[in-house]
């Protein structure tokens, strides 16, 4: 297809906060960004302002936080769970793990379905797939007019080893939809086909709950657009509307994973080998890796915590998605101080609606964003390109009380709003990074989000991390991030093979039923079957041990039936991640993994350019606090648009429509042959 034919398709991503939208002209070779606050009553009213913005797109991959929320909020339907003769309380039991071992007073998240909505039907599955106990039919009708009489508007479906053979979930489906046509239905094995019950039956849960919800915002989202938009999915790749409806927990990290794959795709671009993405809005900040220009990823997360930042507090989802961690630490989030009398920041924030005080729509609580207006870091009358004007008076009123209830000044109020989230947002980082057995001292950080460019200097020197890089759009990157995602689709399921000795046929049978799986709902995505490439993985463990790793697998070592690759691939990653190998341990493969995907939408990004070549790259001076300093120093301000490629000693300020960076006093910046600005930072304290 030549630029003349090819379409106009943009990416939307629908935040807390605000909604970014980017929007490639194939005609001109280049993408347009425009960012404008969320309607949280309504998202589409925002999705649809956006478009128009910028001429509309007859194509939209979008990206959006609705499932997450809901199952945050508890907004989901009522669900209902009918599972084997004793596993009723599955979801209850849990893993029996406490999150915390020393909270005395420690609290679960509570199952999505109550005890009273959870009812058994006989049947029984063995571990080998075989039918131990056939299926009792009339006891799954009327389980859902029990359920359905009580207000149940969705049901999971989730028996023991459904997994390994399902045939009773699909029967009970089918007689759910035959009997209930408006209840929605949906089988723990379509949903997530692996072992380990608790995390299956979670899945289906959480998806049975959303599902309604969903179907309905996207249906409502098509009518607006007058064409079903394409989602972006939690792995990083981009389906249909009709796919994600039928599976919406594979949306749960839909935004987030956006972000990623901008920072790969720059990754990529610029020959970086490893790279730490870091992604500032205006609700949460989250860090993920990048190596080899491909975003780590995993199968297992949580969603809805008891405490939203520890792990173990909330219930499991088995989805394929970027490896990221989320912290409570965005531009609205709001300052406070604890029974303590010490500051904190966050995990509540101000969202789009109020919004910070400075907003002046009635936010009266301190945020982040107000303690950047007050340190100098970003321009009343600039904020968005000039398209919002920030209240100063508003922040500072808002800054006082807190000051007040701190026994200091406005400015040591604001320095420590600034300082507490750095450090915050770097410890997170510094112990997520050193969970995968990594340094962050030998990687780059890509930093984006409205926010990430503000603050991107000072978590940088906390992990000492020498060099900076901010794309240009790097306040819109999750929604640049869409147009350079694939269209792909992950399927797995377990099967449980000793490593040394797999039964080849039947690994033969998964894997031609996991590629029919996959091409299929690519092709449903208009993906030329010449387009599309597949990528093996398997969840490998040495007998014995809790957990598995995912093993990137060549295809045709699979197809070969390679033993010896196969035990030489999982030594590789085991020895990789711990820096051992228990030689002697015999080891299984648990679950297999398949992978298809075609090329991106857009293979370059190329943003417009300024219509006014002409302007000075410096625009003037204002007071800017910096921690280095202890003080404000007028401090150069400079728009990005207009800059050459000579250096720019920090500390300074660089503005663009969607976001500011904040260049300290140790810092150096120059742009490189592709518009980024790169920030080097010297260990020593002075710029160089």
């Amino acid at each position: 297809m030549n630029a003349a034919q090819a379409p106009r398709i943009a990416g939307v991503d629908v935040g807390g906060t605000f909604t970014d939208v980017a929007l490639y002209n194939p005609l001109r070779g280049v993408v347009e960004v425009h960012k404008l606050p969320t309607t949280p009553d309504d998202p589409t009213r925002a999705i649809i302002d956006g478009l128009n913005a910028l001429g509309g797109s007859p194509h939209v991959v979008h990206g959006t936080t609705l499932v997450t929320n809901a199952l945050i909020e508890r907004r989901g339907a009522p669900t209902g769970l009918i599972t084997t003769a004793g596993w009723r309380d599955v979801l209850e039991i849990a893993n029996e793990l406490r999150y915390d071992t020393f909270d005395l007073f420690l609290r679960r998240a509570e199952p999505l379905v109550p005890r009273h909505l959870r009812l058994t039907v006989a049947e029984r599955i063995g571990a080998d797939g075989s039918v131990v106990e056939p299926l009792d039919e009339d006891a799954v009708r009327e389980a859902g007019r029990r359920l359905v009489d009580q207000g149940v508007e969705a049901v999971a479906v989730g028996f023991i080893n459904s997994y390994r053979n399902p045939t009773h979930e699909l029967r009970a489906v089918d007689i759910l939809r035959e009997a209930f046509p408006g209840l929605t239905v949906c089988a723990s094995a379509e949903v997530a086909p692996e072992i380990r019950e608790y995390e299956r039956f979670s899945t289906a849960a959480a998806n049975a709950s959303v599902q309604p919800l969903t179907t309905r915002y996207l249906r409502r989202l098509a009518d607006r657009l007058g064409t079903p938009p394409m989602i972006m999915l939690s792995d990083g790749g981009i389906t249909t509307a009709r796919a994600a409806s039928d599976r919406p927990i594979a949306l749960v990290e839909s935004g987030p994973a956006a972000g990623a794959m901008a920072a790969a795709h720059m990754a990529q671009t610029c020959g970086f080998s490893d790279v730490v993405a870091f992604d500032m809005g205006g609700t949460t900040a989250k860090v993920s890796l990048v190596h080899d220009g491909a975003p780590a990823r995993t199968h297992t997360m949580e969603v809805a915590r008891a405490h939203r930042f520890k792990r173990g507090s909330g219930f499991p989802v088995r989805v394929p998605t970027v490896d990221l961690i989320e912290i409570g630490a965005g531009g609205g989030s709001i300052a406070w101080v604890d029974e303590l009398g010490l500051l904190k920041v966050g995990p509540r924030s101000s969202g789009a609606v109020p919004g910070p005080a400075c907003y002046g729509k009635g936010g009266i609580d301190p945020t982040v964003t107000d303690a950047d207006l007050e340190l100098g870091y970003l321009a009343p009358a600039s904020f968005l390109g000039g398209a919002m004007t920030l209240n100063t008076e508003a922040a500072r009123q808002a800054l006082d009380v807190l000051a007040a209830d701190l026994h200091t000044d406005r400015r040591t109020a604001a320095a420590g709003i600034a300082g507490v989230v750095n450090n915050a947002m770097a410890t997170a980082a510094r112990l997520y990074i050193s969970e995968q057995g990594r340094d962050p001292r030998g990687y780059r950080m890509v930093a984006f989000g409205g926010a990430g460019p503000v603050h991107a200097y000072d978590v940088a020197r906390l992990l000492h991390i020498g060099e900076v890089v901010f794309p240009r759009g790097a306040g819109v990157a999750s929604a640049i991030g869409m147009l350079v995602a694939p269209r792909a689709i992950e399927c797995t399921t377990s099967l449980v093979v000793p490593l040394d000795d797999p039964d080849w046929h039947a690994v033969d049978a998964v894997i031609e039923d996991l590629e029919s799986q996959a091409r299929a709902q690519l092709e449903e995505a208009d993906v030329d079957p010449a387009d599309m490439r597949l990528e093996a993985a398997a969840d490998m463990r040495y007998v014995g041990q809790g957990y598995e790793l995912t093993v990137p697998l060549p295809l045709d070592l699979v197809r070969a039936h390679d033993t010896s690759g196969l035990v030489k691939a999982f030594e590789a990653e085991y020895r990789n991640r711990f820096d051992r190998v228990l030689h002697g341990m015999p080891a299984q493969v648990i679950s297999w993994r398949l992978r298809a995907l075609s090329s991106p939408v857009v293979d370059t990004v190329e943003l417009v350019g300024s219509d006014d070549a002409a302007s000075p790259a410096r625009t003037g001076t204002r007071p800017a606090y910096f921690a280095e300093i202890g003080d404000y120093v007028d401090t150069p301000v400079y728009s990005r648009a207009h800059l050459g490629r000579g250096k720019i000693q920090g500390p300074a300020l660089i503005e663009e429509t969607e976001s500011t960076v904040v260049v300290g006093p140790a810092g150096s910046v120059s742009v490189d042959d592709m518009g980024n600005l790169v920030m080097t930072i010297n260990p020593d304290g002075e710029g160089r």
